[in-house]
Order: structure tokens, then sequence, then C-alpha cells
């Protein structure tokens, strides 16, 4: 299936670039998104503009072209037709697939994993998070050599410079690329001691710590802001913040002060290298003693998207944490969607309930609830941890 080409509302003449997106549908076992609406947001937050998108249907990828040489003669018309200037697939390509594409269609190509890697990088903003996209984009180009830093064809300057990693490290071959992935790495544990001396302090005060967690675009940060006054950067795009900010959060029905921990967002297909790139930042969510799962009420792939944030909390060992799911975006439901109460108890598939808050982190509504339910929390946690240990007389 092919969409007429169209325009983004965000585009700015020659300042973007031009993108066709595609998508293949491989069968029910794996992701498939129709509308190509959320890569058309990715490629948004990259600076990119869609100016048409093509879908197909395959048992299997091509070995050589991974859509097939019909399909990938009709990109190339599209391509020609709309004046694009890269393509850019929903799914992830292999290096000889990208190379074999880039020769067919005369533009650049990207896959979903360059272009997340991309938007990573130019989000970062702490030493720890630049240092986590380094890694995470040179263990990626270590399966290309030749391959450039960023998608379609941008450059930019050195990592901790303005623009991120830059053209310096093209030419790195194998040997190189693999020394400074040594480096990096020994600098991000370096960082995890420091994270891990942070945490036992906090824990030797007896801090309760609340990690905000969700699927990009959640309103994570909103909500952070709302609970604790802050003032960290939310904007309605994918990837918004990266780096984690705590702040403290004072709970007077509990009489006690939590810490706040605004991580970064799940995405479905997140590359396993930002993953294990971001372990210390996560970290945050797999030590943390309740997480606000952040759910996007008003999104028609919100169940989709809170199964993908439980696979990657399942990933970092955080799946067992107590969890309160914050229905986010209320105010954005029609008056026949709207919750019948302020808060309730979902039954989960595992047989598991949570409880589940409804909220609007723009306008306000629900955050007095919210912040009860995170009281009531800290005093159970409380009371769990003074209770005296079980007689085995």
């Amino acid at each position: 299936m092919t969409t007429p080409p169209t325009t983004s509302a965000g585009a700015r003449g020659d300042a973007v670039t031009r993108a066709v997106l595609v998508g293949v549908d491989f069968g029910a076992d794996t992701p498939f998104d129709a509308s190509l609406d959320e890569l058309a947001l990715l490629a948004a937050s990259a600076g990119d503009v869609a100016v048409a998108r093509i879908t197909t249907r395959r048992k299997a990828p091509d070995a050589a072209l991974f859509v097939g040489s019909g399909k990938a003669d009709e990109i190339k018309a599209m391509v020609a037709a709309t004046d694009a200037q890269g393509v850019i697939f929903d799914q992830s390509l292999t290096p000889a697939q990208q190379r074999n594409l880039e020769r067919h269609l005369g533009v650049a190509v990207a896959d979903r994993t360059a272009l997340i890697l991309d938007i990573f990088a130019e989000r970062a903003r702490s030493h720890e998070g630049k240092l986590q996209v380094e890694l995470a984009r040179l263990q990626y180009l270590s399966t290309r050599l030749v391959r450039r830093w960023s998608h379609l064809e941008r450059q930019r300057g050195g990592i901790g410079a303005r623009g991120g990693p830059g053209e310096a490290q093209i030419e790195l071959d194998r040997r190189m690329i693999g020394e400074r992935i040594k480096s990096v790495k020994e600098r991000l544990e370096k960082v995890k001691r420091q994270r891990g001396t942070q945490r036992r302090a906090r824990e030797r005060r007896g801090t309760f710590g609340v990690s905000l967690v969700g699927y990009t675009n959640a309103g994570k940060s909103t909500l952070f802001n709302a609970l604790v006054k802050a003032r960290a950067y939310a904007a309605d795009q994918l990837f918004a913040t990266l780096d984690t900010t705590t702040r403290q959060l004072w709970l007077p029905e509990a009489g006690v002060a939590a810490t706040l921990s605004d991580t970064v967002g799940f995405i479905r297909d997140l590359p396993h290298t930002l993953v294990e790139a971001f372990e210390a930042t996560l970290r945050e969510a797999a030590d943390a003693d309740l997480l606000l799962h952040v759910v996007d009420a008003s999104s028609p792939q919100g169940a989709e998207q809170m199964a993908e944030v439980e696979r990657v909390l399942a990933e970092i060992g955080a799946d067992g944490a107590p969890q309160i799911l914050v229905y986010n975006k209320c105010d954005l439901l029609d008056a026949s969607q709207q919750p019948r109460a302020a808060d309730d108890w979902l039954e989960l598939h595992s047989g598991l309930r949570r409880r589940r808050v409804f909220v609007s982190a723009r306008t306000g509504r629900g955050l007095d609830r919210l912040r009860s339910a995170i009281a009531e929390a800290a005093l159970a946690a409380r009371a769990s941890a003074t209770a005296p240990a079980p007689s085995h007389s």
C-alpha cells in the first residue's frame, strides 16, 4: 500500500530532509504499524519530514533488498516523484541490505535503529547520557564499519561538542572502534559506581525511591514537573528528555520525603544496544521502591505500549517492583471515554491487580489522588520494613 505524498506541518523547506517511510508486515508474530505514524513522529523528532509512506506484506525479509526487487523499484519511483533525499525503514536492516538498498535507490537509507540512535545523540545533555549514546552508536557502527555516523547523510561535530557524534569517527576501523568501546565502557563503569554510592546513601537515609517509567511521549516529564514543581524539559515529541532527573517529593500523609526520578522513555523495538548502554540510568527504575508506570490514556495503542514497557522492565530486572499505573492525558478523552472513578484496580493478564490512577498532568486533575496513592505505598513499605521477622520456633 502506498500513501500519497504528505507534508509535515513542521517542514522547514530545505532545512529538513525529505524522506519516504517504509513498513513491512511479516505477520502476526512481528510488530507492525500500518499507519507508520510512530515512525513519522520519530522522523520529525530527528528533524526530517515524511513526504510519502509505503507499506507492504512479505512472509520473510528478502536477503538482498529486504523488500524484494519489485517493491524496491516502487520505492525508487516514489523517491523520484517526491524528490526525497532518503528512505527510512520501520524495521532493522542488515548492513548488506542497507548497502544494497542505497545502491538501488540512489539515496541514503536508514532503519528504525539508526533513527532512534540519531535522536538520542541529539538529545543527550549530561556527561553520562552522552557516554551512553556514544557506546550504543559505536556498537551499531562496529557492524557497518564504513557507515556514516548519522542517518540521511547529516554530519555533525564530536561527542561532547555541539551537534553530536563527529566525522572523525567515520574513518575508524574495527580495532579502533573496539578500543573506543572499551574506553567508554570503563568510563560508564565509573559512573555506575558513583550512582551505586549515591543509591546506598539514600538507602541509609531510609529515603523512599519513586521512578517514573513509561512509553515515550506518555507525559512523564510533564507529570514530573507537576508533582515536584520542577522545570525539567517537556515537549510533545518522542524522547524529549533522556537524562535522569531526580527531585524530592514531600508526602504529607506519610510524613516523609520521597525521591522522584524521571527516566528515559521506552519505545517498541528499542535497540538492545541502547538498553545495555542505559543500564546505569535504568538502574533508577530497577532499584526503585515504587514505579509510576505512566500510560497515555488517549493513545489507541495504549495496551501495546504498556506491554512494551513491561517487556523492557523485565529485561532490566525491574518487573518485580511495586507499580501504580498512572493513566495520563485524561483531558484528551471524549466524554464517553472518561473514567467513572478517579482511581481503581486493573486486572492484568498475569493475574496481578494493579492500582490505577487517572490524571491530567497538564491540568492538574487527579494529582492529589496520585500523591495519596504514593504516600500509601510509602507507608506500606515502612510498615513492611519495621515488621518483626516471623518466628521459626
